[in-house]
């Protein structure tokens, strides 16, 4: 019951804080350096990824969203923890978030230990 209302809260949250305006320059910019650290991660964010994570998610002017999507990057051990799947899987179900997003979003959720070549090459051709 609470796992479920937790996850229709974060839905209701997210709703609107990916909106196209608020994802322009820092937002696009912050997107693309998460998308950079999660190509490159190896088992967990090294101490520069985490700083530059920390940035992001203690941005107050960035989408929530984005800021939870850093969180979950920034607190990788070998895999997402379990929280962090369950924003991502909000980011992915928000109507609002762009699609580059939402596909960074499931693929920061499904990592193991490292990205896939097949996420690593999708992630350079959305955040190029």
């Amino acid at each position: 019951m609470i796992k479920t209302l937790t996850k229709s809260l974060i839905v209701l949250m997210l709703g609107g804080l990916f909106s196209q305006a608020a994802m322009a320059q820092d937002g696009a910019s912050a997107l693309k350096t998460i998308a950079d650290i999660v190509a490159s991660i190896n088992h967990y964010p090294s101490d520069a990824d985490k700083a530059a994570l920390a940035e992001i998610s203690g941005n107050d002017s960035l989408p929530q969203g984005l800021r939870n999507m850093a969180d979950t990057v920034a607190n990788i051990s070998h895999a997402a923890s379990a929280d962090g799947k369950e924003a991502m899987a909000a980011i992915q179900a928000n109507e609002s978030a762009p699609d580059r997003a939402k596909e960074l979003a499931g693929i920061i959720a499904s990592l193991n230990h490292v990205a896939s070549d097949e996420a690593k090459n999708r992630l350079a051709e959305l955040f190029p």
